[in-house]
């Protein structure tokens, strides 16, 4: 009898989570309740089953995928553990390593375990994204065999939870936080009348390609802001400054209107930055 898998929720990279385990003959079930119509497109494009509510998923489910939100990782960990979930709970979310322990604590609680999940890349609808979900804990295995043959690619990092956390928040410390950076520079350079001559500096190769970096990140903001404080977390826990990603936390969060917006101009992303409210003088 096939595995019973159940996946929460199918955003634009979880669904593609889910039609990877599908592909590979996997049995994938979520919930429509309270789903936008375009999470009910994504779901019906991976070929998810409607498990209908929580407590149907999670009786049915062995295995349990969590893809969401960061700042909504562990109150969907608690939905799940109250439950009396028993069998193998995957946390994928871009949090901080001590979170992903805070999640571990509370699956095991509910008769659980926990695999760590950190994914880097894009959604992996097809072979060629090259998107991969690094795992750790002492049953990484046990997921990795879920997606045999599939677009996604999986690395087991480390038998111990919370490696792959540090290894998603270390990666996306720089190619998310250098966005954030950028956008921040660019704003100040508006502001201060000298973007053209900034840009002139750079070179037009550099200028389009940080053009692209900024506008294409910006409709995912919203998401980016959460992810930023994971980092920032993960950097005091280390004994490491983390004022740099708490302030690229900001420039997201002043970014937020642009949810799944398709394309915004540079203009309109620097015109609401910069009008965003700004700290009084001292």
């Amino acid at each position: 009898m096939p595995l019973q898998i159940g996946l929460l929720h199918p955003g634009a990279m979880g669904a593609s989570i889910g039609a990877a385990m599908v592909s590979a003959g996997q049995s994938v079930h979520w919930l429509s309740a309270g789903r936008s119509p375009a999470s009910q497109a994504r779901a019906q494009r991976a070929g998810l089953n409607d498990a209908g509510t929580l407590d149907t998923l999670v009786g049915k489910a062995d295995i349990i995928l969590s893809i969401c939100p960061p700042h909504n990782a562990l109150q969907v960990a608690e939905l799940v553990s109250l439950r009396g979930f028993a069998g193998l709970y995957l946390d994928a979310n871009a949090i901080s390593p001590l979170k992903t322990q805070q999640i571990a604590e509370v699956i095991q609680h509910g008769g659980g375990d926990l695999v760590d999940g950190g994914i880097i890349g894009g959604p992996a609808w097809h072979h060629g994204a090259g998107t991969t979900l690094h795992l750790s804990g002492p049953r990484a295995t046990e997921i990795q065999v879920l997606f045999a043959g599939s677009p996604l690619r999986t690395n087991i990092v480390s038998h111990e939870i919370g490696a792959a956390s540090a290894l998603k928040m270390v990666f996306a410390a720089y190619s998310k936080g250098t966005t954030a950076l950028l956008t921040a520079v660019l704003g100040v350079a508006e502001q201060a009348g000298v973007r053209q001559a900034l840009e002139q500096q750079w070179g037009e190769e550099f200028t389009q390609k940080i053009h692209k970096q900024v506008t294409t990140n910006t409709a995912k903001a919203w998401r980016f802001s959460g992810e930023m404080r994971e980092i920032a977390e993960t950097f005091a826990t280390a004994g490491l400054p983390d004022g740099f990603h708490d302030a690229a936390a900001q420039v997201f969060e002043r970014l937020g209107e642009f949810k799944d917006s398709p394309g915004p101009s540079l203009d309109d992303v620097l015109a609401t930055l910069n009008r965003s409210p700004r700290k009084p003088a001292t």
